[in-house]
């Protein structure tokens, strides 16, 4: 005999909801059986805010999280209104109406950016006997579009080249000439993804130094992890999606600032970066972290403010025992989860010690943990 009624898959439909958020609207397909924290968990990609940033409001009424859409009365079609908490986004804050396809935070200050009419700063003898004499070449505000030809002849006397806020787009392949080169300053340019050559840079043995911050680049090729001599990586302020897995080759690499672009995840290769001391991954879009960076036993500073980050890998604090500086800032994380990790007491410890030999220090009077972490 059949069974008289409906199952709760027949009693299920789904919805159309339109979220109204800084003048857009933001369709959302979604089932009426649905909580309204997970209808907050879709709307955190689509908006940058937070879930524990959102405020829900539906006829006057903000939604309860452990709510359904259903037993709130949301039917298909409903308006509902997302109000942010400031402070409470991932990436570079919450997606306006009118956001550019180049965001704010990205863009140089306008006193820095080259003038367009006005002509190149041409180089004379006395520079090019001073870059020789001192190996520093600075070129930076220079209004140059080009790498000037001078700069080449240079060869191996140049050990620092600085052609930062600039609006070159391409470095040649002759940059290999520098062969002594150990910093190369690249911020602010038009640098995308096709501008430089890695192989060529890969032929710097000494290079240390590479900072390509506030361009244009959306992604790094494998060819970076043939860098083996490099110590920096400097490229925040880009478009970057990503991280190749070639990354984990630059073993001799101390610092990796990657801050403001839109990396989603982190590959699990980054644990080969054995030397690491001070990793920022700040407002990005990452949701976790691999565990295997635990295994950078050297790190002593990580940045993780404004991620949607909810938890921590589980032994950060027991093996990453130089670790004293963690900014959670704008995350889910709370204290009540990361006092559980195990280890947490010795990394407290440590982070007390260094905020106390500090003049301008984050700590409260009570010393409780004050980098971010929400209490609950």
């Amino acid at each position: 005999m059949e069974k008289e009624g409906k199952s709760d898959a027949d009693n299920r439909s789904t919805i159309t909801v339109n979220v109204k958020f800084s003048g857009r609207s933001i369709p959302v397909e979604i089932s009426d059986e649905s909580t309204v924290k997970h209808l907050k968990s879709l709307l955190q990609p689509l908006t940058n805010v937070l879930s524990r940033g959102q405020k829900l409001i539906f006829k006057g009424k903000v939604l309860v999280d452990e709510m359904t859409l259903k037993s709130s009365e949301v039917v298909n079609g409903a308006k509902i209104m997302l109000m942010a908490s400031q402070g409470l986004h991932q990436g570079d804050g919450p997606i306006r109406k009118e956001a550019s396809n180049f965001p704010t935070s990205r863009r140089m200050p306008e006193a820095m950016r080259p003038k367009r009419d006005v002509p190149q700063v041409p180089v004379v003898k006395s520079q090019l006997e001073r870059w020789k004499a001192t190996g520093v070449v600075a070129l930076s505000e220079c209004n140059l579009k080009v790498l000037p030809d001078e700069v080449l002849t240079c060869g191996p006397s140049a050990r620092v080249l600085d052609i930062s806020h600039n609006a070159i787009q391409h470095l040649p392949a002759a940059i290999n000439s520098l062969s002594s080169l150990q910093k190369l300053i690249l911020n602010g340019n038009e640098i995308m993804d096709t501008s430089l050559s890695w192989e060529e840079l890969a032929s710097l043995k000494s290079l240390m130094v590479i900072s390509l911050n506030q361009n244009h680049i959306a992604t790094l090729p494998p060819e970076v992890g043939t860098l083996t001599s490099l110590r920096q990586l400097h490229i925040a302020h880009n478009e970057l999606i990503g991280l190749p897995s070639e990354i984990g080759l630059l073993t001799s690499l101390e610092v990796l600032k990657v801050n403001n672009n839109r990396i989603r995840s982190i590959p699990e290769s980054i644990g080969g970066c054995v030397s690491l001391i001070e990793v920022d991954l700040s407002s990005n879009l990452l949701v976790a972290l691999p565990e295997t960076i635990s295994k950078l036993k050297d790190l002593k500073a990580l940045y993780l403010r404004y991620n949607g980050l909810k938890s921590l890998p589980s032994s950060i604090f027991k093996q990453c025992c130089q670790l004293s500086t963690l900014d959670l800032h704008g995350t889910e994380i709370t204290i009540d989860v990361i006092c559980q990790i195990e280890g947490w007491e010795n990394f407290d410890e440590r982070r007390r010690s260094k905020h106390q030999k500090q003049l301008d220090f984050r700590v409260s009077s009570s010393g409780k943990f004050d980098e971010g972490a929400d209490q609950s």
